[in-house]
């Protein structure tokens, strides 16, 4: 059931009725509607929760974010390029609060004021940076904001200013709030050639790592599939036009050999090539220019680091969908890492997840590679993942894959303790059922099947 909602306005009235009516401290009033709401089932996640103030000018109460557009306005109808840069950056800062401030600055048309001052200040740098950065503020959880007008000024903005790195950071960070969870404004910003000023910006700044971590995270973000008001999105396109026309591939592996020392940069580079390998060649093209050599070594080197083995794990999964790269991975020694970053991070659901998921394709429809994850503790390991966490759905897959061509380690996988670990997730968790009701028939156990009744001959066993 969806969450009601109210207005800004309603709620900034009962705070003021129970300062005015009931007497109470403007602390005590804003808590007491915080809880009125909240107890009848409000959202109030559009709501800035706390009291407006008394503007310096007038009587009026506004909220601070109000206040700082109403002074951004006045600074740019007078055309006083200073006093805008200063009220960009206290605007900014109010949007930065939380999601409520950018929501109700969005509806007193803050972005058409944003983005006139961008305008404005072209060939002012440093005024231009907090404008920009005033937008990414702004478009952060509103990518619906962005017109055609604003993604022509970010684009202008990149072209205008390759050699700049910290106005790349905000105009680049900007790119990616509006495409997040909208299709179009993807498409429309690869249409205008988006793609070659992100891959540009990596080689040219490929010692800053903040703009590495932007552009990667925004090039990923062009391969997404979020948006749920559209039925099917271009996100294998995008990522095709990365790879074949932008060289993206290659920039990125190269970009992450000058950041051995930098988890974090590696975090989004291994994800991004993750979200690229969606064709067969492209997988065989990662292992071709040392993708695959350079992450069994990150692997090795960084194995302390959660959140970049999560994603070497997740890049491992995503080219073993080639089957001459799971051979690679098995001759490079990377299922034996792969065990040994879940057992070492066995309390993380995501590294587990990954690591059988990974485990998994390297097996599927190959014998030989089977044993290796046999002799290497990989079942076993996937048994214990799942003990620790109940849900593993992929640990099923990995056992159905090691089996499935060789019967004989189905006595081994079962004298672990397999059966009951499958079953626990069959009755525990209903998004395992089915995965675990395969694993159990192919590993030779007792499994009921319902036929569900689809008003087709046949059915549905289930």
């Amino acid at each position: 059931m969806a969450s009601r909602r109210i207005t800004q306005e309603t709620f900034d009235t009962v705070v003021q009725e129970n300062m005015t009516e009931f007497e109470m401290e403007p602390e005590e009033a804003l808590n007491e509607a915080i809880q009125q709401f909240e107890s009848q089932g409000v959202d109030l996640i559009n709501v800035v929760k706390a009291v407006q103030k008394t503007t310096a000018e007038t009587s009026d109460q506004k909220h601070n974010v109000l206040q700082a557009l109403d002074a951004l306005q006045k600074a740019l109808d007078l055309m006083d390029l200073d006093e805008m840069g200063d009220h960009l950056t206290n605007f900014t800062k109010q949007c930065s609060l939380d999601f409520a401030h950018r929501h109700l600055a969005a509806e007193k048309s803050a972005y058409s004021t944003v983005l006139s001052s961008c305008k404005e200040l072209m060939s002012d740098r440093p005024c231009l940076l907090k404008g920009v950065q005033a937008l990414a503020a702004l478009l952060d959880g509103q990518p619906d904001l962005l017109d055609s007008e604003g993604q022509d000024l970010l684009l202008d903005i990149l072209k205008q200013n390759q050699s700049d790195a910290a106005l790349n950071v905000v105009t680049i960070r900007a790119i990616h709030h509006s495409c997040l969870m909208h299709e179009q404004n993807r498409q429309d910003l690869v249409q205008r050639g988006v793609l070659p000023l992100l891959t540009g910006a990596i080689v040219i700044h490929g010692t800053q790592p903040d703009v590495i971590r932007e552009a990667s995270s925004t090039l990923r973000v062009m391969t997404f599939d979020d948006d749920i008001r559209v039925p099917f999105g271009r996100a294998h396109d995008h990522a095709k036009l990365i790879v074949m026309e932008n060289d993206g591939l290659r920039i990125i592996i190269e970009a992450a050999k000058a950041f051995t020392d930098n988890p974090l940069v590696l975090s989004e580079l291994c994800a991004t090539l993750s979200r690229l390998a969606v064709r067969n060649e492209f997988c065989q093209d990662i292992v071709d220019l040392g993708g695959l050599n350079f992450m069994v070594a990150l692997l090795a080197d960084c194995i302390d680091h959660r959140e970049l083995v999560r994603q070497v794990l997740s890049a491992f999964r995503a080219i073993a969908g080639n089957d001459e790269v799971k051979d690679a991975i098995i001759n490079a020694g990377g299922t034996d890492l792969i065990v040994l970053a879940m057992n070492r991070h066995m309390g993380s659901p995501q590294i587990c997840e990954q690591g059988c998921a990974a485990l998994g394709m390297v097996a599927l429809r190959k014998p030989e590679n089977c044993r290796v994850i046999m002799e290497g503790s990989g079942a076993l390991m996937a048994l214990q993942a799942m003990k620790t966490h109940p849900a593993e759905k992929q640990a099923c897959m990995l056992l159905r894959n090691l089996v499935a061509r060789n019967p004989d380690f189905i006595q081994l996988i079962l004298e672990m303790g397999a059966e009951l670990l499958i079953l626990r997730a069959k009755t525990t968790h209903r998004d395992c059922e089915d995965l675990a009701k395969a694993a159990l028939r192919d590993l030779g156990c007792k499994v009921e099947l319902h036929e569900l009744w689809t008003g087709q001959k046949g059915g549905i066993c289930r």
